[in-house]
This record gives C-alpha cells, structure tokens and sequence, in this order.
C-alpha cells in the first residue's frame, strides 16, 4: 500500500473541500425576518374622521345616568361623557371640536355606514358584534344585575334557580336580555323593551316581576328612580372572562387602532379608575345569584 504524504493528503482533501464550499455558496439565503408591522398613523386632530377636523361621537336616545346625566351627553358629566372627552381630547379633539350623533342601540351595531365615528352606549363586545362592527379595547368590565321592586314575587329570590319561575325583562338587543336567557334560563320567554325606562315602567305596572340591568345602572336606579326598588343581586361571570364594554366603531374603521392606544394609556394612566371612581363609585357590593 503506497503511503499518503501530507502534500498528497491536502491534494486528496482540497476536491472535497472545494465541494463542501461550493456548496454552501449555492444553498438558498435564509429568508428575512418579515418587517415590523407598521405603526397606526394617528395625526392628533386630523384622523380620517366623518367630517374634517371634527370627532363626532355617538349615543342613545334617551341615555341614563351614571352614564350620562340629564340625557345630555354634550354635557362631559356621566361616566361615558367623560370618557368620549378624555378619548377625543387623547386623539387631538378638545370639546369644542367634538359632535354628537343620538343612533337607536340595535341601528348603532348594525352592518352599514355609520353616522358616527365612535359610539359609547354601554355596548358589550361580542364576537357576534364583531361581525357587523369594530370594538376598541374595553374600558369599563361589568356584571349584570337583577331589579326588582319589595312588593314583587322575585324580591326574595336568593339564586337563580328561584328566578326561573318569574316573568322578566330586559332592554331590546342588549347583554342584559342574553344573561336572562343564558344564565337565568326563565321558564317563559323574558320580556323586550326599547329602552331601560319601558322596562322600569313595565316592572312598575306589575308587567314583569324583575329586569335585567348592568350593575351601576341598577344601582342608580334603585335609588334615585324606583320607588321602593331592590337590587335582588347579580349574576355571576361565565366562562372566567369579564362582560366589557368597548368603543363602538365602523367594520374596518382606519380610527380603529388609534382609538384603542388611546384607551390603552388612559388605563394605565389611571384616568378610566379615576373616571370611574367619580361616576360609578355607587356600584360597590351586591350578592351574587347562583
């Protein structure tokens, strides 16, 4: 056998080398990363609004404190005026450049162009919604509560079991109707009113036995305009995710992302807990109906 030198060793290894780094320069370049994605262009005071240079925000008609108060949400006074402001002045909009549009509730969610830019009414994000409209990211998380007055057959009821027997109601198209039937389970369908105030005045004429409401609202309610009213108490979350509401918006809308940063920093900023602790500061402690 002939012996290898080291010369014939390095023209024996030089082919094969040569291959490996031939090889290695005609194998494809590692894609790159795909880019950040870009962005939200939120121009303080010129966002692609309805009319330029004007926020128009919308809402009900009527509204209810502590939401809004006296039905006049120009006013800045209620828990959601207060926040359409702080998220309008956030976006470069200070009160004399914001305009207010009163949708009905269902009109409000509804597939089509909108009449508003933003719209706070106490809207629950849904994925059913999200089909036919676009949600900021939530600012208020809320429970659902039971209202009824001393004299009805429901003011006693200690769980929900003791409910499912009783006539309620609650407003059309709302999370509140969906709790009755979700969670109470009533053994004849619940009543549907166009507003809270029908189904306050059909509870006050003995219609219903008790009505759904979100929780603050069923706390101003029994003290300020139900005579002899009674929180019989709330119902609890399902499936361990907060009710939420979210800024209502059109399908698609380019103000989408802008509106939720703003709300995201008045989070962390503390400006929702403060609004929150001025308007809603009555929604303490109910029982929890199981």
């Amino acid at each position: 056998m002939r012996e290898v030198t080291s010369f014939g060793l390095r023209r024996l290894l030089a082919p094969a080398v040569l291959a490996v780094v031939l090889a290695a320069g005609c194998a494809p370049a590692a894609p790159p990363p795909p880019p950040a994605p870009a962005a939200p262009s939120c121009p303080p005071g010129a966002l692609p609004t309805l009319t330029p240079g004007t926020l128009t925000v919308g809402t009900d008609q009527p509204v209810y404190p502590p939401w809004y108060v006296d039905d006049d949400p120009t006013n800045g006074q209620g828990f959601e005026s207060a926040v359409a402001y702080a998220v309008a002045e956030s976006l470069g909009y200070p009160k004399d450049k914001v305009a207010w549009s009163r949708v009905p509730f269902n009109a409000a969610i509804q597939p089509g162009p909108k009449t508003y830019d933003i719209n706070l009414t106490e809207f629950s994000i849904t994925e059913e919604r999200r089909n036919a409209v676009d949600f900021s990211t939530p600012y208020y998380d809320v429970k659902q509560a039971v209202v009824t007055l001393g004299t009805s057959p429901a003011a006693n009821a200690a769980g929900l079991a003791e409910l499912r027997n009783a006539k309620l109601g609650a407003q059309v198209g709302t999370t509140s109707y969906q709790a009755i039937v979700d969670q109470i389970k009533p053994a004849t369908p619940p009543a549907v009113f166009n507003s809270n105030d029908d189904a306050k005045l059909a509870l006050t004429n003995g219609q219903v036995d008790a009505i759904v409401v979100d929780l603050p609202t069923a706390f101003y309610i029994t003290s300020a305009e139900l005579d002899g009213g009674k929180i019989v108490g709330q119902l609890p979350l399902t499936g361990g995710t907060p009710e939420q509401f979210g800024i209502v918006l059109d399908k698609g809308s380019a103000l989408t992302p802008c509106v939720s940063g703003v709300v995201d920093r008045l989070r962390t900023g503390g400006t929702l807990t403060a609004l929150e602790s001025q308007w809603l500061s009555s929604a303490g402690a109910a029982p929890e109906l199981r």
